[in-house]
């Protein structure tokens, strides 16, 4: 697939904005629960570019390669805290996002475990990598392939 669009070069601006939120969430969300929320939604996604990229940066970042295959299907894993499955389960709805919204059920087991302010903390690193998927899979981004 060829790429359509170089949104960075064609809208700087725009991107540097993005850009500028994805620094927040970086400085703000627990890198290792980032990283599970940035899989998490990619996969969701389909968006090839960013489940590479960010397995690899976990991966960098020291997290297991079993945690990484379980994120799929992180429901049935034992592998994942109280709080990250909470953050696990946001992403799924923020990410899958219909008439519904988001449960009350998963905002309370959310609430249960992190604050208030990490929870808005979380739900703005959901939004972010719901934005970067939908600019990469428009752009038709594609994996680099050797690293």
């Amino acid at each position: 697939m060829n790429n359509r669009l170089k949104m960075r070069e064609l809208v700087p601006e725009g991107y540097a904005a993005i850009f500028g939120l994805e620094k927040y969430v970086s400085a703000n969300v627990d890198h290792t629960v980032l990283h599970l929320i940035k899989l998490r939604a990619s996969i969701l996604n389909g968006c090839s570019f960013c489940v590479d990229m960010h397995s690899r940066d976990a991966l960098a970042g020291g997290e297991d390669s079993r945690r990484l295959f379980a994120v799929g299907a992180w429901l049935e894993s034992p592998l994942f805290t109280e709080r990250e499955r909470a953050a696990l389960a946001l992403t799924d709805e923020v990410t899958r996002l219909g008439s519904h919204g988001v449960s009350d059920e998963v905002f309370d087991q959310a609430r249960a475990v992190w604050s208030a302010e990490e929870v808005a903390n979380l739900v703005l690193a959901i939004a972010t990598i719901n934005v970067w998927n939908r600019i990469s899979i428009t752009s038709r981004t594609t994996p680099p392939e050797t690293v």
